[in-house]
């Protein structure tokens, strides 16, 4: 996937350059980028990047195992998490506790 955006401010420079910013970047993060901004100051270049975004899945503790999503598991698991008490952690909830 390319940059989406790439900005050079200040002055020109080849795109080669550019590619090499890039790819220095892209290998010190271990992601691609979503965004780079050069900025040129007479010898020296400004690099102001955005990672792309990284995917994840939600884990949570339910009874006792960590996990992502509950379709894998099987008829009695899934009963036990239905069958289990769930605290109410709202606002209203703690007030009245208090």
């Amino acid at each position: 996937m390319p940059v989406e955006e790439v900005k050079v401010l200040g002055g020109t420079i080849p795109q080669d350059e550019i590619q090499s910013y890039i790819d220095y970047l892209e290998e010190k993060n271990g992601r691609k980028l979503a965004r780079l901004e050069i900025t040129i100051d007479g010898d020296y270049a400004d690099l102001d990047y955005t990672l792309s975004t990284v995917p994840f899945e939600r884990i949570r503790r339910i009874t006792g195992y960590l996990v992502g999503t509950m379709d894998r598991w099987n008829d009695a698991k899934t009963a036990e998490e239905s069958d289990r008490v769930k605290h109410d952690t709202s606002i209203e909830a703690i007030e009245k506790v208090s």
